[in-house]
């Protein structure tokens, strides 16, 4: 078997680089603004009460649904199917789960989200359609076998 890389970046690398990096730097930004304005609202102790309960269920809902996909793996692999789309799911629980940990309202909001069965679903077919695109367009490095 022979590997082969395809890869066709430049500029997208740059411009990649500057979405990770205002990701990396706005997100946290806006996130710390949203709870000092949340705590002046209805208070540190209740803001901070919110943070660790939200991270409390999402590590439960986490857990329980990343266990639930993996049972469906190892039932895919004894059946003999290759378990793809339980990965990807998989995946996505991991993510949303992270989010919830992470300290601030959107993220929670967007873990939640990913934590839902039927918005997992669309968020899934979503992301599935951006990487399909992005293979298409040649935007992606990845790694065939021959």
């Amino acid at each position: 078997m022979e590997a082969t890389e395809k890869s066709i970046t430049g500029s997208n690398r740059h411009r990649m680089f500057l979405r990770l990096v205002l990701l990396f730097v706005l997100t946290p930004l806006v996130e710390l603004a949203i709870l000092v304005y949340l705590g002046t609202v209805i208070g540190a102790l209740y803001t901070v009460l919110i943070v660790v309960a939200t991270g409390i269920l999402g590590a439960v809902m986490a857990r329980h649904q990343g266990l639930a996909t993996l049972s469906r793996i190892r039932s895919s692999i004894e059946r003999g199917i290759i378990p793809s789309n339980e990965l990807f799911h998989g995946a996505l629980i991991l993510a949303g789960g992270l989010l919830l940990l992470t300290p601030g309202i959107i993220t929670d909001i967007v873990g939640f989200a990913v934590l839902v069965p039927q918005t997992r679903r669309i968020i899934g077919r979503w992301l599935r359609s951006l990487i399909q695109r992005r293979i298409q367009r040649e935007e992606i490095r990845y790694w065939e076998v021959r």
